[in-house]
């Protein structure tokens, strides 16, 4: 049960290629086309929308459920640290270096190996693998636009570098425009009512808030005030200052709820920029959840956004790398830990054929 020699290296040769080739959110159509010439030299059909790529085992049954397989190929702009050149894949002393290597190339093609080891073999439920855009942007033309266009799903499987412990919860965003509204007047004067601190006292109860409720997994809920802006010129008193609220959801709030108990301490106007990015989270009984327990795997709860965040079914998130070298210059994965992220994914799914099969 486990891949083979021929499985790694393709795995391996399929990432120091995607590594050379530039692929910024909704810029990855080349690399679109080199995973899908990847499934189609092995045989596999695939399907295409927009930079999204996907393929299906080829003993699809629309009666079994599916599971999903996910992880996405777009990447950040190189930052200014970078002390290498971050489109050339070089190994060095165990280490593949190279911008996406982390984040998350190696969960990627350890996903894409993985299928593709199971992909001719009779299985309990379907599997689809889908190497998706626009994650590092959140992006409406990522995993979010081919939902529609795949079967209802049992679990997804998200590939983010966890050092292959489990993430059963995963916090939300919402990003908040906050207008405090005052009245115009000369600075020399006494008049008008100043913005600016009409704002300083929500941003003191900002400063000091917190939720309610904590989630057992992520604990609390976290508001950051991110930008603000105010003014036009220096003798004229503000009748408008606007600032940003960063949210961090976690599964014990809805977007709604959270707005609501902010609504119930603040002066300014709040209004969403988008209530998509939800919170995630997985129930401890579910059957990935306890096949992960056999092999030892840890459960935590992630403060870092993905895809999870777009997919409305249950899901974990699990990968080779570590989330700490995500975006960081000189990006790198141990090839190691692309070995041990393919036999790992193999053996989860192993666990949770027979756990399901179980309890049939």
């Amino acid at each position: 049960m486990e891949a083979s020699e021929k499985i790694k290296e393709a795995a391996l040769l399929l990432l120091k290629d995607l590594i050379k080739t530039p692929s910024f959110s909704k810029e990855e159509a080349h690399t679109a086309a080199m995973i899908g010439s990847f499934f189609q030299l092995n045989g596999i059909p695939y399907h295409r929308k927009g930079n999204n790529i996907w393929a299906v085992n080829r003993h699809f049954d629309p009666l079994l459920p599916t599971l999903l397989l996910n992880s996405h190929h777009d990447t950040v702009k190189p930052n200014k640290g970078y002390t290498r050149d971050p489109f050339n894949p070089v190994v060095e002393k165990g280490k593949l270096y190279g911008l996406g290597s982390n984040d998350a190339g190696g969960c990627l093609v350890s996903l894409i190996a993985t299928f593709t080891y199971y992909y001719d073999q009779h299985l309990p439920c379907n599997l689809i693998m889908a190497a998706t855009a626009e994650e590092e942007i959140s992006g409406k033309n990522g995993i979010e636009s081919i939902l529609p266009e795949l079967p209802p799903l049992e679990l997804a499987i998200v590939g983010e570098p966890t050092e292959m412990h489990m993430a059963v919860a995963e916090k939300g965003l919402m990003v908040i425009d906050a207008i405090v509204s005052g009245k115009a007047g000369h600075a020399a004067r006494d008049e008008g009512i100043n913005a600016i601190y009409e704002a300083l006292d929500d941003l003191t109860a900002i400063r000091h808030f917190k939720f309610k409720r904590q989630s057992g997994y992520l604990g609390p809920s976290k508001v950051t005030a991110t930008v603000i802006q105010a003014g036009s010129q220096h003798n004229v008193v503000p009748d408008q200052c606007t600032y940003t609220l960063d949210v961090r959801l976690t599964d014990a709030y809805s977007h709604q709820e959270a707005l609501d108990e902010l609504e119930a301490v603040l002066k300014a106007k709040l209004v969403p920029r988008s209530l998509r990015l939800k919170s995630s989270h997985i129930d401890p009984a579910h059957p990935i959840v306890r096949a992960g327990e056999k092999l030892g795997m840890k459960s935590f709860g992630s403060p870092t956004l993905s895809d999870q965040a777009l997919i409305p079914y249950p899901s974990i998130k699990i990968g080779p790398g570590d989330s700490a070298r995500s975006h960081t210059p000189d990006e790198f994965i141990w090839v190691e830990e692309i070995h041990e992220g393919i036999a790992l994914y193999i053996k989860l799914l192993q666990a949770y054929f027979s756990t399901i099969k179980n309890t049939k």
